[in-house]
């Protein structure tokens, strides 16, 4: 496959309108909340830095929908979302790491 002169052959991303990250993140949201509730945590690509912001936003509304603390952590390819430090459903402690 041939690129344009100049390109690198990487696809451009084009960012998420102000519209789009907040259908996104309402439509995330419950889904999370389920995966939190079914399994303790939920895990997903986010190697862009929007998409780390996007989704700690998830990340917040779940901890307002089901009422518990709820931390995400990031390392530059997906994101964890999982209960708070010693809020885990099933007795397991949480994921350590940064935040």
């Amino acid at each position: 496959m041939t690129h344009p002169p100049g390109s690198d052959g990487t696809p451009q991303r084009t960012p998420l309108s102000a519209a789009e990250k907040v259908r996104a993140e309402a439509n995330f949201s419950p889904y999370v909340a389920e995966a939190l509730v079914a399994r303790g945590r939920f895990r997903v690509s986010a190697d862009t830095p929007e998409m780390v912001e996007m989704f700690q936003q998830v990340a917040r509304r779940v901890g307002d929908m089901l009422q518990r603390p709820v931390v995400s952590y990031a390392n530059g390819r997906e994101i964890v979302i999982t209960f708070g430090p010693g809020d885990q459903p099933d007795g397991q402690p949480a994921l350590r790491g940064n935040r």
